[in-house]
């Protein structure tokens, strides 16, 4: 026995306790930085989501983590399952470690905001109108509060905190993100990102919420 053998060992146990308990889900790997669920469909396997292995616990608000139980034979981190439950990326497969996920409840394009060049009448140039340049489109995201807000410079007695927001998603080869790239989400909010954190599980991400 070595790791290679032990490590199908566990991915065979996991794909058999699924058969049993899980339901089957669509299996996509993204092959652009645009529409990931847009490809066909690498398989169909049984998957199972849980917060721990004793299946005793649910889950909880502001948790996007889950416990994968499923063959992750010919599965990749960053590959998207959907099925009975909603939409989940897979964040890492560890040797010998349970198959780390994360639920999806948010579909996101990431933008570059550049100033178009633009020279007026006499021939002097200045700021331009702002143009949003999509990086990532179509891309399933969990977007959860995050632990603070932003209180704005006039400091009325009715103003509300702009609230700020943990963002994660998988990475796709060659895009790099950066502070204050747009992220705009399928219920038509508008994120400001202020941190972004490329981890081996993908994009980390911490961003405030924009007017639109």
């Amino acid at each position: 026995m070595d790791g290679t053998k032990l490590q199908l060992k566990v991915y065979s146990g996991y794909g058999k306790a699924a058969k049993r308990i899980g339901f089957p889900y669509q299996q996509f790997r993204p092959t652009s930085a645009n529409n990931p669920l847009a490809t066909t469909a690498l398989q169909s396997l049984y998957c199972s989501f849980t917060t721990n292995f004793r299946y005793d616990q649910p889950n909880k608000y502001g948790q996007a983590t889950w416990l994968g139980i499923f063959d992750g034979t010919n599965v990749d981190p960053g590959d998207f399952l959907v099925g009975h439950q909603g939409t989940y990326f897979v964040a890492a497969m560890q040797d010998t470690l349970p198959i780390y996920c994360v639920q999806c409840n948010r579909t996101i394009s990431v933008l570059r905001v550049t100033i178009a060049d633009q020279v007026g009448a006499i021939g002097e140039g200045g700021d331009a109108q702002e143009v949003e340049v999509a990086m990532m489109t179509g891309w399933p995201a969990s977007i959860l509060q995050g632990t603070k807000g932003e209180q704005n410079d006039a400091k009325l007695p009715s103003d509300v905190r702009t609230p700020w927001w943990s963002i994660l998603f998988p990475d796709y080869p060659g895009v790099i993100l950066r502070t204050s790239d747009v992220i705009r989400d399928d219920i038509g909010r508008k994120y400001i990102i202020s941190s972004a954190e490329l981890t081996d599980m993908g994009w980390r991400i911490t961003a405030m919420q924009a007017q639109v």
